[in-house]
C-alpha cells in the first residue's frame, strides 16, 4: 500500500481548488490531492515539481502530492497509524506545519496535536506511541543568518532543510534582478528557491 507508482510529477500550476492543485504536464493536467500549507508554496502558472504517491483500490484511484519528499515521508508515516488513511493524512498536514509535528511527536504532546482540526485524543495518542523518534531524522543545526528568515521558515514548514532551505534562497536571490519594488523581488526569490529545492 505505501509504494509510490509515480516519483514526482513536474509541470506547470494549472489551478489550486481547496486541498488540490492541477498540475498541466504535457497533454496531462493531473489532480493532485495535498495539504494545503504546501498548496500555498506554489505559484498560479509557475513551474513546479511535486512528490507523489498513488492509492489505488478496486473501487478508487487518487493522485496525492507533497512539495517535498520529507512531507510525503511524513504522510506515509501517518498512514501507518491505526484510524488515519489518507484523507485524515493530507487533513493532519494542513494543520500543522511539518517543524511543529515533529516537535509534538517527540515531546509526546498530545494536547498540540489535539489541536490540530479533526484530530482526537484517542488517535493523537496512537500518532505518539507509533510515530515518536520516526520523523525526526536529524538534530537541528544552525543556519547562518538570512535576509529572508521570514522565507527560510515558510520553506522549513513545507518540508525543506532550513540550511537548505537559506542556501538556495541565497543562490536565489543572486539570479534575480533588483530594479523591482522589494515585495515583488522576495516573491520571486522565494518561487526561485522553491524551483532549486525541487530540482526542477
Amino acid at each position: 500500500m505505501l509504494k509510490t507508482m509515480f516519483n514526482s510529477i513536474r509541470g506547470i500550476v494549472s489551478a489550486k481548488a481547496g486541498d488540490a492543485l492541477f498540475v498541466l504536464s504535457g497533454d496531462i493536467e493531473w489532480d493532485i490531492a495535498m495539504p494545503v500549507n504546501d498548496i500555498q508554496g506554489f505559484t498560479l502558472n509557475g513551474e513546479c515539481r511535486v512528490f507523489t504517491w498513488l492509492y489505488h483500490r478496486e473501487d478508487q484511484m487518487k493522485l496525492f502530492g507533497f512539495a517535498s519528499e520529507r512531507r510525503r515521508s511524513a504522510f506515509l508515516e501517518l498512514l501507518k497509524v491505526e484510524g488515519i488513511g489518507p484523507k485524515g493524512a493530507i487533513k493532519i498536514l494542513s494543520g500543522i506545519s511539518q517543524g511543529d509535528l515533529e516537535k509534538a511527536l517527540e515531546n509526546g504532546d498530545v494536547a498540540r496535536l489535539e489541536a490540530v482540526p479533526g484530530l482526537g485524543k484517542k488517535t493523537a495518542q496512537k500518532m505518539v506511541l507509533a510515530l515518536k523518534g520516526k520523523l525526526v531524522q536529524t538534530r537541528e543545526i544552525s543556519v547562518s543568518p538570512s535576509p529572508y528568515n521570514d522565507l527560510v521558515e515558510a520553506l522549513a514548514q513545507m518540508g525543506y532543510d532550513r540550511r537548505a532551505a537559506a542556501e538556495a534562497l541565497a543562490k536565489a536571490e543572486s539570479s534575480v534582478g533588483r530594479n523591482m519594488p522589494d515585495a515583488e523581488r522576495e516573491k520571486l526569490v522565494f518561487q526561485s528557491a522553491i524551483v532549486l529545492l525541487s530540482g526542477a
